[in-house]
């Protein structure tokens, strides 16, 4: 089984990382960075690059940007957690992220905010394949503007916030003190390339 493009979980299970400062953890996160780029990041960029002349009224890839994301989310929470799943915990996950994560809690500034996002976009767009209530994924503007019960969310600038929190985690996580954000990587990535 391949966890990331060229590496199988045997790979993964050869690495020596009982040393933080061992040569291997260099390898383990480029292992994460090309699982996360080959199956989020690069399939987003393409779609928002693929539609970057047009005018924005004429931009169709939202949803999809916006469902990759919002996986991306999921996703980058659990390894910073060491959850090996988020079943049944999803919600409480996602709103973690966007409350707590740099780029994101300046705008999530209220659980209801990010219950709200997490509702309207990640659970609208991901099971009935439609935003909830009034709320519109837009391509130009401020990362998020509510207005009562609607919320429209750039999805241009959610992507790249994604972005910046991915490489700010990677940094920590190359930091041999960060010991129980790595333990929590390890425990993730343990999880996946189980044999």
């Amino acid at each position: 089984m391949q966890i990331a493009p060229g590496v199988n979980a045997s790979a993964w299970h050869d690495l020596k990382l009982d040393d933080p400062k061992a040569a291997d953890w260099n390898r383990a996160v480029e292992i994460l960075v090309s699982r996360i780029r080959d199956r989020y990041l690069g399939p987003i960029d393409f779609l928002i690059q693929s539609e970057e002349a047009k005018p924005a009224a004429q931009r169709r890839f939202g949803f999809t940007v916006l469902a990759i994301d919002c996986l991306l989310v999921e996703t980058l929470e659990a390894f910073i957690e060491g959850l090996e799943d988020t079943d049944g915990q999803s919600k409480k996950v996602f709103r973690r992220f966007l409350r707590t994560r740099k780029q994101f809690a300046a705008e999530f500034t209220s659980d209801d905010i990010a219950n709200r996002f997490y509702e309207q976009f990640r659970c609208g767009i991901l099971h009935q394949a439609e935003t909830g209530g009034d709320s519109k994924v837009w391509s130009v503007g401020p990362l998020l503007r509510v207005e009562g019960n609607a919320i429209t969310v750039n999805r241009n600038k959610f992507h790249d916030c994604l972005k910046t929190e991915f490489q700010t985690y990677l940094s920590e996580l190359r930091d041999p003190q960060n010991s129980t954000l790595r333990g929590n990587f390890l425990k993730k990535m343990n999880f996946i390339s189980r044999l």
